[in-house]
């Protein structure tokens, strides 16, 4: 089996980019989903409580508008059928086929094809360019612990939660203090006999007001789109702005931290609890935390944080450092992802052989996060350095998938046989990328998920995202090698297309 375009994922980015390619005349492609219905992390992410911490109306594509979101801030549900609705709005449901993971992409420089591989014995599809659309929060992380297959209890990560078990009257252990704890917290505090929260480090919170949106409001969205558009733009500059205080560390930063600590002061009552809550990092080094449940939770009677370090996981508990077992029925990894600063989710061979894992050993990179060189073809959402630190994903993501399905379409309409970008190029936009982000908060000195063990920055982009757009706005062509024939590589001398 040939096609023109093989995408692999059906999340956000992966039904996005099927939508854009067939707005743009492209039926020949497939999208590849190895869960049984689309998603992605709003399939896997089912735990009590589980929402975005971007406002709805931002948190979705502007080509999708949805006038019946119920509250300014959607739970996992509501997102899911937001998806769910594209699929079948869009008509892309024929070209998806699930239970398809693939395994490995390798490249043939004779036919200017990728093969595309998976799991059992499925055949192998070939394809002229490949959309990787995974997504970096797809692989649930469990953390680096002493004896974590010890445990007699329990064990549940808050990416794949277990509905069937019941935390009523149980003795709970929440490993993990980020977003997803933050959410989950407060619900397992209302059933559970106990509930201990082992905190590695604080991080900073504020309020999370979720109000919810009238039957009038809705009205006029559906009768007004404009009114929908202007609500967006709202929100977007409203959260742009915020990049001033959380992207790089300016008086601003201070204005972010004092109105988190006065949310802190009066949520919590206890000085000690406060002390051991309070930061010791910028604001913006970690991610924000967005909730106004979670405080008042660890107040609660049968919730206590503990800050002693974890020393090894127990058969009948958790130990700290202190000597103290903590026992628990039940322990839940709120511990985030396993997400590819360094490897790629399943093996990728480009020209003569090369290895993307292999070059990806010392951090990941690529050219405006999109596309690597040597990799003819191969076009990436959410890579390296497309992270926004202030600003909903799905605006940096629109973007990404009209520039790579501008692209595709380009190659499909020219019949090229292969585009590269230039080594060269993508070597200096890196080097300028690496430049910038020495100067923001995720560099000032705090461990995060967004740097690998050595310090290395492949997760954020340190700009605006007015700034990461812009740059996505048109494929520039003579910054790459367009090979027409077998072995008639040409620079670009046509115009460039705009997005």
């Amino acid at each position: 089996m040939s096609i023109a375009v093989a995408v692999i994922g059906a999340g956000f980015a992966g039904i996005g980019a099927a939508i854009k390619l067939k707005q743009k005349g492209i039926d020949d492609f497939v999208v590849f989903e190895r869960g049984d219905r689309v998603g992605g992390t709003w399939r896997d992410n089912t735990y009590p409580g589980a929402a975005c911490d971007i406002p709805s109306h931002l948190y979705s594509y502007s080509f999708a508008p949805n006038p019946e979101w119920s509250h300014t801030y959607s739970g996992s549900a509501e997102i899911l059928d937001y998806i769910d609705e594209m699929v079948a709005s869009f008509g892309v449901a024929e070209h998806i086929r699930f239970r398809r993971e693939v395994v490995g992409l390798s490249y043939d420089e004779a036919s200017g094809e990728w093969t595309v591989r998976f799991a059992g014995r499925r055949r192998a599809v070939k394809a002229r360019s490949v959309i990787m659309a995974a997504g970096p929060l797809a692989n649930p992380s469990f953390p680096d612990l002493r004896g974590i297959d010890d445990f007699d209890g329990c064990k549940i990560h808050s990416a794949r939660w277990d509905h069937d078990y019941d935390f009523t009257g149980k003795k709970v252990a929440v490993v993990g203090t980020g977003a997803s704890a933050v959410q989950i917290v407060p619900h397992l505090v209302r059933s559970a006999a106990s509930v201990k929260v082992f905190q590695r480090t604080p991080g900073w919170v504020l309020p999370r007001v979720d109000v919810e949106t009238g039957e009038f409001a809705k009205g006029v969205y559906r009768v007004v789109p404009g009114a929908q558009r202007l609500a967006r733009a709202a929100w977007y500059w409203g959260h742009e702005s915020i990049a001033l205080g959380v992207v790089w560390d300016t008086p601003l930063t201070r204005v972010v931290e004092t109105v988190s600590r006065l949310n802190l002061r009066l949520q919590v009552r206890d000085p000690w609890l406060r002390r051991q809550l309070t930061p010791d990092f910028s604001a913006g080094c970690k991610r924000l935390l967005m909730t106004s449940d979670y405080y008042p939770a660890l107040q609660a009677d049968n919730c206590k944080l503990v800050t002693w370090p974890i020393a090894r996981i127990a058969p009948k508990g958790i130990r700290t450092v202190e000597g103290v077992e903590h026992q628990a029925d039940v322990i839940v990894f709120a511990t985030g992802f396993d997400v590819g600063k360094q490897g790629t989710p399943f093996p990728v061979t480009g020209v003569g052989g090369r290895v993307l894992a292999d070059e990806w050993a010392g951090g990941a990179y690529a050219y405006r996060s999109v596309n690597v060189a040597g990799y003819p073809n191969l076009h990436i959402t959410f890579g390296p350095n497309s992270g926004p630190g202030h600003n909903s994903a799905l605006v940096y993501m629109e973007a990404q998938i009209d520039y790579i399905t501008d692209a595709v379409t380009m190659i499909e309409k020219n019949d090229w046989k292969a585009l590269d970008v230039r080594e060269e190029v993508q070597s200096a936009y890196n080097r300028d990328i690496q430049k910038r982000l020495g100067a923001t908060t995720w560099n000032s000195g705090c461990q995060s998920w967004y740097l690998t063990e050595d310090g290395f920055n492949a997760t954020m982009f340190p700009g605006f995202a007015t700034q990461y757009t812009k740059q996505l706005a048109r494929v520039d062509l003579q910054d790459y090698r367009i090979l027409v024939h077998a072995s008639e590589p040409r620079d670009a001398s046509e115009p460039a297309m705009s997005g």
